[in-house]
């Protein structure tokens, strides 16, 4: 049998989902939709907040919006369909859309990875050279560093659904996962992995390594810069910028290396999930708190918002 005949096996998968215990079904339910709806607010309300306010129209709260987007669309693609197998206790997702929702896992996540470290050179540039911060940082630059984490985003998670959908499964289509996922797809497969397993490392070291690299580097050189200031004021002022983005960096780097960058055997199915859960759903939900609710620029800019749609209190017969 060869290997197409053999993935025409398979044209669905069955996701073992979180839990089988039906008394946590509902609950879980509950807090999944919690969650996805403040994510959908958060997100899309920072959008529209930076889209509206010209005070925002600067390259941190541009490169903010693309990320609140990004974040809205990583939730999107897991979210609603564990809710949906939650509410219903369907499990099937059909090969291709095993396929696309990997795909776009894939695509936002790794977007999203060269975005914090635009996000980190942005700041490095403000805190660095601030007398050339207008002259660097330029619409111009912000549109290509957008658009070059957008493109390696999909650029790349097309070379890896290229690579994992090649393999044959013609053993079992039970994904021991909610969603899926690269290590529980490969587990099902009759096919050698080994190069698609070491073409997935070196891709993924790639997208994960080189902007962490931009990262480390942007901040070494901000960390120095705030010790040769003077003033305690300033220091703390410079710090304060960075504060939200190395707190974002941290939790989206310590739950993706974990995640990925260990051997396939020593994956343990009920801690992917757990940390999945986190990076797929909480992530997105936490960072328009993280980015912008410690922000005052953006709770100034809210504020006038919601003052702007009050009523006025000045009446024309009075």
């Amino acid at each position: 049998m060869t290997s197409m005949d053999n993935r025409s096996e398979v044209n669905e998968f069955i996701l073992v989902g979180l839990t089988d215990v039906p008394k946590l079904q509902v609950p879980l339910f509950v807090i999944f939709t919690f969650i996805y709806l403040t994510t959908l607010v958060g997100n899309l309300g920072i959008v529209a907040l930076i889209s509206s306010e010209s005070c925002l129209h600067t390259p941190m709260y541009f490169f903010l919006s693309n990320l609140s987007l990004v974040d809205f669309g990583y939730s999107s693609t897991v979210t609603p369909k564990v809710m949906a197998g939650l509410l219903t206790g369907s499990k099937i997702i059909s090969y291709n859309g095993c396929a696309t929702q990997l795909f776009f896992v894939g695509a936002f996540a790794t977007t999203e990875s060269f975005l914090l470290a635009s996000m980190a050179y942005d700041r490095h540039a403000a805190v660095c050279k601030p007398l050339h911060y207008t002259t660097t940082i330029t619409s111009t630059v912000c549109a290509y560093l957008a658009s070059g984490a957008h493109i390696c985003g999909f650029l790349s998670s097309s070379i890896i659904i290229g690579n994992t959908f090649s393999l044959s499964f013609c053993r079992f289509n039970i994904v021991h996962h909610f969603f899926c996922d690269i290590p529980p797809l490969l587990v099902l497969s009759c096919s050698d992995i080994h190069i698609t397993e070491l073409v997935l490392f070196i891709l993924g070291s790639f997208t994960v390594c080189f902007p962490f690299l931009v990262i480390f580097a942007s901040y070494l050189l901000i960390f120095i810069t705030i010790l040769n200031i003077h003033s305690s004021e300033g220091r703390q002022k410079a710090f304060s910028t960075c504060a939200s983005h190395l707190t974002a960096v941290s939790i989206f780097y310590g739950t993706i290396i974990f995640m990925y960058f260990k051997p396939s055997s020593s994956h343990s199915m009920d801690s992917d999930k757990v940390v999945s859960v986190f990076y797929t759903m909480a992530i997105p939900m936490l960072n328009p708190l993280v980015y912008s609710l410690r922000n005052k620029e953006i709770k100034n800019a809210l504020m006038k918002a919601v003052r702007g749609r009050q009523p006025k209190l000045d009446h024309p017969f009075y």
